[in-house]
């Protein structure tokens, strides 16, 4: 299925919860709750060095949920029309990312660990890598 109609303001923060608790803090995710999909794959990007970046492609049917698991970066959305950039830091707050939407995660601090809560299993023709062809698939 071709989603082309998605927009940066598409993409949400959302607060998946944080337990307190005088011995340490946890978060929950839980399919059905919070997510605005099923997951799954899990994945994570670290030892990536400070100031570097990562991703810059588009996915034409997985959504995506970044979580700053440790440290913090950037992630610089792209809907062929509009940009935005939204700061990730918190362990208990992810980006969605749905299909259609060019994203690129960008500025990464020294010790960062990106975590990635997906929709789909990897299929690489789920991928788009050049951004000529993003744009011309959002046409």
């Amino acid at each position: 299925m071709k989603v082309t109609n998605n927009t940066v303001k598409d993409c949400k923060v959302i607060d998946v919860s944080k337990i307190q608790n005088d011995a340490g803090n946890i978060t929950v995710v839980e399919n059905g709750k919070k997510l605005p999909f099923v997951v799954k794959r899990i994945f994570y990007l670290y030892d990536i060095p400070g100031g570097e970046d990562r991703g810059a492609h588009a996915h034409k049917a997985c959504h995506q949920f970044l979580v700053a698991a440790s440290g913090s970066f950037e992630v610089k959305l792209d809907d062929g029309k509009f940009t935005k950039t939204v700061f990730l830091n918190q362990p208990n707050k992810g980006l969605h990312i749905p299909p259609g939407i060019w994203a690129s995660e960008i500025n990464f601090s020294s010790g960062s660990i990106c975590l990635v809560l997906a929709s789909h299993t990897y299929n690489e023709s789920d991928y788009i890598r050049e951004y000529q062809e993003f744009l011309d698939y959002k046409r």
